[in-house]
């Protein structure tokens, strides 16, 4: 599903380049459950923002599926990530203006669904995250994991083959995690999105099926 062959990403830095990844070679199966761990600055976010569509990798090859994302025009990229991508930030994201019933309904607006659609959608994932009776209320007056959960609903409603999610409980008290954890999982086992979680909990990293560890944007082991 996925696989990265000798991706490096740098910043021009004088007349040298600050490097943030170096030469990553991974490959990523459809329906696994992936971690990624490592040190601050280990360059986990850069990676996952690269797998993610959010960056830009500087050098190697990325496919996605069957395309080669790195020789893709900026609309196919943008389409390519919102047909087949969902992303859960630490920070929510959530938009403060709009509600959490059009939080959720904005991916299936940008993919041109029909009205009755969207609401059969949007209904479906309320209905699923127990939380149709906050359907009404703005971010401001949900907590955290509230916010959390509206991220992930958004993030699956338009139905992604995969979810990247970047530190989805950092936010969050120790009951909050493992409940988003669990969410997590129960949409790999039953659902098969793949998942791609950027991580510092050993114990987040166990709910994986395997541990992809970097150090000083290496890869030391996969």
């Amino acid at each position: 599903m996925i696989q990265l062959k000798n991706v490096s990403k740098y910043y021009p830095a004088g007349f040298g380049k600050t490097y943030v990844l170096r030469n990553i070679n991974l490959e990523i199966k459809e329906r696994e459950f992936v971690s990624i761990m490592g040190p601050s600055g280990s360059g986990k976010s850069t990676l996952l923002h690269i797998l993610g569509l959010l960056e830009e990798a500087s050098e190697g090859e990325y496919v996605l599926g069957e395309t080669p994302v790195l020789k893709l025009s900026e609309k196919k990229r943008t389409e390519l990530h919102r047909t087949s991508i969902g992303f859960v930030f630490q920070a929510y994201h959530l938009i403060d203006e709009l509600t959490v019933y059009e939080n959720i309904e904005t991916p299936l607006l940008y993919k041109g669904q029909s009205s009755s659609e969207r609401k059969s959608r949007v209904a479906d994932v309320l209905d699923r995250f127990n939380i149709v009776a906050k359907k009404d209320l703005f971010p401001s007056q949900l907590s955290g994991g509230q916010q959390q959960l509206v991220g992930i609903a958004r993030a699956i409603v338009a139905e992604p083959k995969i979810i990247f999610a970047d530190e989805p409980t950092g936010n969050l008290h120790s009951e909050h995690a493992q409940q988003i954890m669990e969410l997590f999982k129960e949409l790999n086992q039953k659902d098969g999105v793949t998942i791609v979680q950027v991580t510092h909990s050993e114990a987040n990293a166990e709910y994986g099926n395997r541990i992809i560890r970097l150090k000083d944007g290496w890869v030391e082991n996969a």
